[in-house]
């Protein structure tokens, strides 16, 4: 019996029993679509946390006071002789003779304000007093406008620079350029619009609002202690160089003499990137290892499938052995409908994996990996051919006289 022969046979054995046939379809169906799309699910979310980072520049590390019982935490009886980041400590991690990697190093002074236009206000979320260099360090350009320069803020000029949920806000469509509002009765002019980051979880990204440090400090926060430092390593290789060398400048300026007692905690956003990476990838493989085991279900239910249409189908068995019909044929067949009913399944499978990434699910847009489909269909091939080889054996093992005579 040739080939073509068999596959008839089996299309005719998988036709006799559409329904049964379709539901153990869909069980492989429904492992290949689901192995596809969590470990697309988890490849978006991984895209779009790396994404999240690139968006703060991944030579940026950010400098803080430090919260005390992790890290580079401040120790409990060290509390009292902590230091404030200063201005004075940005101005030191650009001495080009002490910190050769560090390209600028940005103070950052931050409260809550509320800004005013025409009669409409809106509360500032994160309203920030800092250097231009910020901008270039935090990944942060304008989409209309302009920064504003060293001179603004030498001078304390009040300008100011808004992010897109503000200039909402405030203006609606009209072009904020060259418009002045109020920020708690101080009058600031707009110079740029920042380009939208979106939001992260709970923050709005672009509730912000940006101005000179001497004009926030004047108008706002004093003269004080800084929010934290933005500094920017000169490129992405040196940023772990250039945080030993910042960390040993604030050691000597604020009298560190252990890591214990640092009042002072350095985020590097490399470090970052590569552990949320890694993260990721062990998220994503977790989600297809869940995923596979829908495909273990639906091989198994193949197998049942198998045995109960063998059994069915003895009497049969008999009869075309009885007339000379080989073993290798009757084994073919039942091996041949197994395996047809995982090629459709797994092209099933495949099919709906695409239509589902096109879908946001729990927040997060699917980016399918085509590697996922070739394994998830490889996959299902080789189920079909494993879980169908015990009943189609058993089949093709019958003698044709035990056959002939079952009921």
């Amino acid at each position: 019996m040739g080939p073509f022969e068999v596959m008839r046979f089996a299309l005719v054995g998988l036709g006799a029993n559409k329904l049964r046939s379709a539901l153990t379809t869909l069980g492989i169906l429904i492992g290949v679509g689901s192995v596809i799309l969590l470990v697309a699910v988890g490849n978006g979310s991984s895209k779009a946390i790396q994404s999240n980072i690139d968006k703060l520049g991944t030579n940026t590390l950010t400098i803080s006071h430090s919260g005390g019982g992790f890290g580079r935490g401040r120790a409990a009886n060290a509390a009292s002789t902590a230091k404030d980041l200063t201005v004075a400590d940005a101005k030191a991690l650009v001495d080009a003779d002490q910190a050769p990697d560090v390209l600028s190093a940005s103070p950052v002074a931050s409260t809550t304000e509320t800004a005013a236009y025409a009669g409409v206000s809106t509360s500032i979320t994160s309203f920030l007093g800092t250097y231009p260099s910020y901008f270039q360090a935090t990944n942060n350009p304008v989409t209309s406008g302009t920064y504003f320069s060293n001179q603004d803020v030498t001078n304390g000029s009040k300008v100011i620079v808004l992010g897109t949920t503000v200039v909402t806000n405030l203006f609606g469509t009209i072009d904020p350029i060259g418009k002045q509002i109020t920020v708690n009765g101080t009058p600031f002019t707009v110079v740029g619009v920042l380009a939208s980051k979106g939001s992260t979880g709970f923050q709005d990204a672009d509730d912000t609002a940006i101005a000179p440090l001497t004009t926030v400090q004047q108008s706002f926060t004093g003269y004080g202690s800084l929010t934290e430092i933005i500094a920017e390593a000169k490129t992405a290789k040196t940023i772990n160089d250039a945080q030993s060398e910042i960390t040993s400048i604030l050691d000597t300026r604020h009298k560190i003499t252990s890591t214990a007692s640092a009042d002072f905690r350095i985020l590097n956003q490399a470090s970052l990137l590569t552990a949320s990476t890694s993260t990721s990838k062990t998220f994503t493989v977790l989600l297809g290892a869940v995923a596979a085991i829908s495909l273990l279900v639906g091989g198994i239910g193949i197998t049942n499938i198998m045995l109960v249409t063998v059994t069915e189908r003895t009497r049969e068995i008999g009869i075309r052995k009885a007339i000379g019909a080989p073993r290798s044929a009757i084994l073919g067949q039942f091996l041949t409908e197994a395996t047809l009913l995982s090629l459709i399944g797994g092209a099933l499978g495949v099919l709906g994996g695409f239509v589902g990434s096109h879908f946001t699910i729990v927040g997060v847009k699917p980016v399918i990996v085509p590697s996922s489909i070739a394994l998830a269909f490889g996959v299902s091939v080789v189920i079909g051919l494993f879980f169908g080889g015990y009943p189609a054996n058993r089949a093709a093992s019958l003698r044709p006289i035990d056959a002939l005579r079952y009921e």
